[in-house]
């Protein structure tokens, strides 16, 4: 039966993937990712095999005996100790290493449901903001998309802070990120998804007038450029949301939130 560790020493070795994690990419260490806070940490313990490790404050410590008997290793440490070891002050509790290689396999047809099923998926192009990625997920977890489909220049969905404002959504919905982002969008047209950019063009529909097709992918873009001209090429629809006047846009994680409310009605409780 294995049982938490109470770390006294600073410089002990098991510590080493929380190190200064204001300061690091973990993107490139070890094939390994960070999450904090109590729902993250729970969410990734019920990924079975993704969880390497967890450090958590003592006081603590018997949430995690669980996961310590199923043989995940649980560190504990006092909170002053915890907070010296990542460098920055830190009350959220608790940490876990991830093993990135769960999420890094998955291929986009494993996001698209079968020929005849309804689908819902949201294509991100561009979005290098991590609080927006972060919102991205979060809406398409309340929004009952299939899944993600991420342009390769997004932010890193694992990255901790888009993990945290997610609320562990990085970790529920399916998604993938595309190498060729031209391809992919070929490909969920010819597995009959209907594709509809959120944008600022004259030719748009009013997202109210839109009639929804059983399988739509909606299509978001960069924060300050919006989808791109490439991108709309792809598009078999635009839609705007119509606004007060004066105001022509929202942030993309707001606009998105608008367009999935309308594109998975019938989806939802």
């Amino acid at each position: 039966m294995n049982e938490a560790v109470l770390i006294t020493d600073p410089g002990d070795p098991r510590l080493e993937p929380f190190r200064r994690l204001r300061d690091r990419n973990l993107k490139s260490d070890a094939g390994l990712f960070v999450g904090e806070g109590p729902l993250t940490v729970e969410r990734m313990l019920g990924l079975p095999g993704v969880t390497r490790s967890v450090l958590v404050v003592d006081r603590w410590a018997d949430r995690y005996a669980e996961a310590a008997r199923a043989g995940v290793e649980i560190l504990t440490a006092a909170e002053s100790l915890l907070s010296d070891i990542i460098g920055f002050a830190f009350h959220r509790g608790v940490l876990a290493t991830g093993d990135r290689s769960y999420f890094d396999g998955r291929e986009l047809g494993d996001l698209i449901p079968g020929a005849g099923a309804k689908a819902t998926l949201l294509c991100v192009d561009g979005v290098t903001n991590v609080d927006n990625i972060g919102l991205l997920f979060r809406n398409a977890a309340a929004f009952a998309c299939d899944g993600v489909v991420l342009s390769d220049s997004c932010h890193d969905p694992l990255y901790r802070k888009a993990l945290r404002v997610s609320l562990g959504h990085v970790l529920s919905v399916p998604w993938s990120r595309a190498s060729d982002w031209n391809a992919a969008l070929l490909q969920l047209k010819d597995a009959g998804v209907e594709l509809v950019a959120a944008a600022l063009r004259e030719e748009a529909c009013a997202l109210d007038d839109y009639e929804v097709p059983d399988r739509v992918a909606l299509v978001v873009g960069q924060e300050s450029v919006g989808v791109s001209q490439a991108t709309l090429d792809h598009c078999d629809r635009v839609l705007r949301i119509p606004m007060a006047e004066g105001v022509d846009s929202l942030n993309v994680a707001a606009a998105s939130a608008v367009c999935l409310h309308r594109l998975s009605r019938g989806l939802r409780r």
